[in-house]
């Protein structure tokens, strides 16, 4: 039925299985395209039969096995693209395909073996890609064919150093050798072509000085150098093409980022308009940039930082209008910071930190869409700007600001990383810091800091590190703080807190020297009393949200008054009994007795303190509210939410309410159920994995929110 089709493109589906043999039936079947789903097994040698073919396009699958042989009888097969898949084995049977390929795909395989001679049949190749192998030194490329266009031999085990016979592709564009054992200068560059617009020689183990012979690479674009070992001054680069892009000269000994490259910034990059990203941080430059650049319209990145260069900003900012990060960190830059800098108008990040800049900051900054502003350890003066503290993208905000900085900062929603340390704020947090929901890191260490510690810290729950140590913060922790899940450090040595330290994982598992140098911390982390010997003689009252604690005196003299007896006992267990009462102020209750006698205190007491453990801890609204606690030598008492409807095992049991339960009802119990073990299971430090789960302790509430009683 199908012997008539010519062209298939099943690309980019879902489709699974094995690649069926019958296809090679389709005997008029010209492009064949199933890359990019998830096929398995081997690739058919009936595939051979289909003598049409032009295109054969399986990548990105899960192929296995051998490239069968039987493709050298596609005489017609100009595009071969087998990438992205697990096929093994040698490529030998690169021989035997046809003349008049043009692009050959075998990159990101498990093929191994040496690259064959007989790759230089293929005389019409124009693209090869063999990244991601183990194909032996590079001298075995000598016998490439002069009409390809481009190469990539990137993160292969080449050795050797750049063989010469590469100026013998004349066509070459494009050649990639990043990440290979290459070592030796990179002379041998000077046969390249002409007409070559990128060339990526990084992460191999290149040595030598950058030769002026770059220069003759009229046509070049990009040119990725970094992660040699390459030495000396960049002045040579002041031959290259004024069509060049991208440079990357990074880590290696050059004055290019992560190098040792040593002088000035070359003038000539001045001229290069079309100049894109440039990165020489981390290196030695030295020299006056206050003229080092000019016009560059679409110049994208730059990072200078971590040099030894200096003079001031004085460039003509507004023809920077596509400049969207500008790092020029650690040098000596000196002068004040430029408002035509506002005239940046992309400008997304900004950092210029460690240099010795002065002055006020402009507020002209404010004009800008800022991300990132790290502006720390300079020699600047004044206030934050009101325009500049109320960038409402502001993500990540450096140091070295005055005090009303604090409350400003309410305004940048976006804010994530926030570094105010080593400052000289004084008086206390302010409460509009609980508005910067997004925040991730929050530095408030060594400064002069007083009052307690605002609970609205409590509120942020993306925050992961917390450092309010070397302050004068006093007065307890919040009890809010049992909410920060996501906080994985903490610091609040060295202020006058006091109190129980909150149960969760990040205060835990704090070295001591995180909590250290307090005046009366408590609680269950290395170096601190339990609160419970600490506090046996002291009561401790704090403003802000706290537990009930009811009082053994009031609670007895009432108890037989708040037991309704209709219907006072609603569960007896292994610990105690579950009664509902009802206070004076018509409030209704559920109220756990635990067992007292003198054969079970001490495990009862156990029992008790271990229950409290957790509860203390969990909040969660398909879970009861545990309102208050009662310990006492003869009594004691958890003071519970009542929930109204009983348990799920009552209603299951009545037939009337039973058949009001109907299925929307249940998949929402059902549903709150899986939340509140989700929780407890991955939400709570540590996971509450150990519990009694039976049909009694599913309650009802009125809307059928599932809640897990005790």
């Amino acid at each position: 039925m199908l012997s008539s089709l010519s062209r298939i493109y099943l690309h980019a589906n879902y489709l699974q299985g094995l690649i069926p043999a019958s296809i090679g039936n389709l005997s008029h079947l010209t492009d064949l395209s199933l890359s990019l789903n998830e096929l398995s097994g081997g690739i058919p040698p009936e595939i051979g039969k289909l003598g049409s073919l032009t295109i054969l396009d399986l990548s990105s699958n899960k192929l296995t096995g051998t490239i069968p042989a039987s493709l050298g009888n596609l005489r017609s097969l100009s595009e071969l693209y087998l990438l992205n898949n697990s096929l093994v084995g040698p490529i030998t049977f690169i021989g035997n395909l046809s003349a008049s390929l043009i692009v050959l795909g075998l990159s990101s395989n498990k093929l191994i073996g040496t690259i064959p001679a007989s790759l230089g049949n293929l005389r019409r190749l124009s693209e090869l890609y063999l990244s991601d192998k183990s194909f032996g030194p590079i001298t075995s490329i000598r016998n490439l064919t002069a009409s390809l266009t481009i190469l990539n031999l990137s993160y292969n085990k080449l050795t050797g150093t750049i063989p010469a016979s590469l100026g013998n592709l004349r066509s070459l564009s494009e050649l990639y050798l990043s990440d290979n054992n290459l070592f030796g200068p990179i002379t041998s560059i000077r046969n390249l072509t002409a007409s070559l617009t990128v060339l990526n020689l990084s992460y191999n183990k290149l040595t030598g000085t950058i030769p002026a012979s770059l220069g003759n690479l009229r046509s070049l674009s990009e040119l990725y150098l970094s992660d040699n070992n390459l030495f000396g001054p960049i002045t040579s680069i002041r031959n290259l093409t004024a069509s060049l892009t991208v440079l990357n000269l990074s880590y290696n000994k050059l004055t290019a980022f992560d190098n040792h490259f040593t002088g000035p910034i070359p003038k000539s990059l001045k001229n290069c308009s079309s100049l894109f990203r440039l990165r020489l941080q981390r290196n030695q430059l030295s020299g006056n940039i206050s003229d080092a650049f000019g016009t560059h319209p679409i110049l994208n990145y730059m990072d200078l930082s971590d040099n030894e260069l200096h003079g001031e900003l004085s460039w003509t900012w507004e023809q920077f209008n596509n400049l969207s990060a500008l790092k020029i960190s650690g040098n000596k830059i000196s002068g004040e910071i430029p408002a035509a800098l506002g005239k940046a108008t992309h400008l997304q990040g900004l950092d210029l930190s460690s240099n010795q800049l002065v002055g006020g900051i402009p507020k002209e900054l404010g004009n800008l869409k800022l991300i990132e502003l790290a502006l720390n350890d300079n020699k600047l003066s004044g206030d934050i700007p009101f325009d500049v503290a109320s960038l409402s993208d502001l993500q990540k905000l450096g140091r070295n600001f005055s005090a009303t900085i604090l409350k400003q900062l309410g305004k940048c929603s976006k804010l994530i990383f926030l570094n105010m340390s080593k400052n000289r704020f004084t008086g206390s947090i302010p409460v509009e810091m609980g508005s910067l929901q997004s925040l991730q890191s929050l530095d408030l260490s060594w400064n002069s800091l007083t009052g307690d510690i605002m609970p609205e810290i409590g509120q942020l729950q993306q925050l992961e590190v917390l450092n309010l140590s070397h302050n004068l913060l006093s007065g307890v922790i919040p009890t809010s703080f049992s909410r920060l899940q996501s906080l994985t450090k903490v610091d609040v040595s060295y202020n006058k807190l006091e109190g129980p330290i909150p149960d969760i994982k990040a205060f835990r598992e704090a070295p001591f020297e995180a909590i250290r140098n307090n005046s009366n911390l408590c609680g269950n982390a290395t170096g601190l009393e339990a609160c419970a010997a600490l506090m046996k003689n002291k009561s401790v009252h704090k403003k802000g949200p706290k537990f009930v604690i009811l009082t053994v005196v009031s609670l007895l003299g009432s108890l037989l008054g708040l037991i309704v007896a209709s219907n006072a006992e609603e569960r007896k267990g292994g610990y105690g009994v579950v009664y509902k009462a009802v206070l004076p102020s018509e409030q209704v209750l559920s109220v756990k007795k635990f067992h007292q006698t003198p054969e079970v205190e001490v495990t009862s007491l156990k029992a008790f303190r271990s229950e409290i453990d957790v509860l203390m801890g969990i909040r969660h609204r398909n879970i009861v509210k545990l309102y208050g606690f009662c310990s006492h030598a003869k009594h004691s008492f958890l003071v519970y939410e009542f929930v109204e409807r009983g348990s799920l095992r009552k209603v299951l049991n009545d037939e009337e309410q039973a058949v009001k339960m109907d299925w929307d009802k249940r998949l929402n119990l059902i549903k709150g159920v899986a939340n509140a073990l989700s929780y407890m299971h991955h939400d709570c430090s540590p996971p509450i994995t150990k519990m009694f789960f039976w049909i009694q302790n599913m309650r009802l509430m009125s809307l059928i929110l599932a809640q897990l009683g005790s």
